[in-house]
């Protein structure tokens, strides 16, 4: 039986995580078109804005992982929802009052990517806890394939919404969509189990000295059977980033997928900083076929997401990262050729779409199988701000590009990048073998 039928508090996590997935799409459309037709931004200015976006994973995204392993998780998403909801909403207010400006939704950008960073990091570590091993495959590559339907659907009607409201009336929608994530995420009745500090309240053996005869174990009512944690305090949140660190940098088959990520990402959000401005400048599109194009263009990653399990079982889940991130993204270099037709950028755009979200599926399931909990926390948080932090230098590099050659050769040059970044897979272990490993012993530091 599907996961989402006899999982109650998954079919909520679900619902919750594609709704908000949803209306973030909506104001992936929706804010570049503020920034264009309602405040006249440059070709700069609007890369900046996806640089703002996605900047706080280089303020904050290690220490973030630290919190998220220390704390309850689901705590986090509701505060980083509600936080989404009251940020989205203040655009369309400041701009009744007259208020809107660049610089300010600027600050907004930026306030949410640090709800985002909160959000996407416990909402990672907190998977795990909600479903059964056996089930994280299933439930990756349904949340998977339902965000990218949701981005479809929320890219599709953003542009829709935009023809008919107007811009900044979309945010309206976006905002929303957190309000019924976070209703979602107060409705499930799953509380995680506490959480032993790591290296708090472990007793230490008493050394026996020269000619003194050793202690029998202590037997349960003995008082020092209870370990006294203020003796062995918990490590510091440095100590605990410099954890998640060491295990990324020293285990090849974390390394190599981080550095890969880093490397895609900035190739990626290179040409996606500038695709809406290049559709309406260069190609001619109006909104409401913009966000036709990138819906019809995101229905790859539903594909995507649905095709990663069979490619796992048939190929291995090593030779399937390697057709979804290698092979499929040369068609990439379709997308600079969208001024001959459209048709370009959807081809080029879909295949994007399949490679990414089946490898996602792919890397999600690996990282979840392969960390230990105590630890997926600091993990997701580490790698996450080594992939995410190329995002802002993405977008600035698309933005300056854009702004000095023009949008054309920029896009030349941007999505080129994207299957060169697959030769960071070649250059692997993964590229002689069948599967990713399903384990991992992890030596803490003494």
């Amino acid at each position: 039986m599907s996961l989402l039928r006899r999982h109650r508090d998954f079919r909520l996590l679900w619902t919750g995580e594609t709704t908000s997935r949803f209306g973030t799409a909506v104001s992936g459309v929706a804010i570049p078109l503020v920034a264009i037709s309602v405040l006249d931004a440059t070709t700069f200015q609007v890369g900046l804005l996806t640089a703002f976006a996605w900047l706080p994973w280089l303020v904050i995204g290690l220490p973030v992982g630290a919190w998220v392993d220390r704390l309850p998780r689901r705590p986090i998403m509701l505060t980083a929802a509600a936080s989404s909801f009251l940020l989205l909403a203040l655009i369309p207010l400041a701009h009744l009052a007259g208020l809107l400006t660049v610089h300010l939704l600027l600050a907004a950008v930026v306030l949410t990517g640090v709800a985002a960073v909160l959000f996407q990091t416990a909402y990672t570590a907190y998977l795990p806890t909600l479903i059964d091993p056996a089930d994280h495959a299933e439930g990756n590559a349904k949340l998977h394939g339902s965000a990218s339907a949701a981005q479809i659907a929320g890219a599709g009607c953003g542009g829709l919404i935009i023809q008919l409201a107007g811009p900044v009336n979309g945010l309206l929608v976006d905002a929303g969509t957190f309000l019924v994530a976070l209703a979602c995420l107060a409705a499930i009745h799953h509380r995680e189990p506490p959480r032993t500090p790591v290296g708090a309240g472990k007793p230490r053996p008493t050394p026996v000295r020269p000619g003194e005869p050793s202690r029998a174990p202590t037997q349960a009512g003995d008082p020092r059977r209870t370990p006294n944690p203020s003796a062995h305090p918990r490590p510091t949140i440095t100590a605990e980033i410099a954890e998640g660190l060491r295990l990324v940098a020293r285990d090849v088959w974390l390394r190599t997928l981080t550095v890969f990520g880093a490397v895609s990402n900035l190739a990626l959000m290179g040409y996606q900083s500038i695709a809406v401005v290049f559709l309406v400048r260069e190609v001619g599109l109006t909104a409401g076929t913009v966000g036709a194009l990138i819906a019809a263009a995101g229905s790859g990653g539903i594909v995507g997401a649905f095709a990663a399990r069979r490619l796992m079982a048939r190929l291995g889940t090593a030779r399937t990262i390697l057709v979804a991130e290698l092979g499929l993204p040369t068609l990439a270099l379709l997308i600079p050729l969208s001024t001959i037709s459209p048709w370009f950028y959807l081809a080029g755009a879909f295949s994007i779409g399949v490679g990414v979200v089946a490898g996602n599926v792919v890397k999600a399931t690996f990282f979840q199988s392969y960390c230990p909990p105590d630890l997926l926390g600091r993990l997701t948080a580490t790698s996450s701000f080594v992939n995410y932090g190329t995002i802002p230098l993405g977008a600035l590099l698309g933005g300056t590009l854009g702004q000095l050659l023009g949008l054309t050769p920029a896009l030349w040059i941007t999505t080129a990048g994207i299957p060169l970044a697959g030769l960071v897979l070649l250059c692997s272990p993964i590229r002689t073998h069948r599967d990713l490993p399903s384990r991992q012993t992890v030596t803490r530091d003494a």
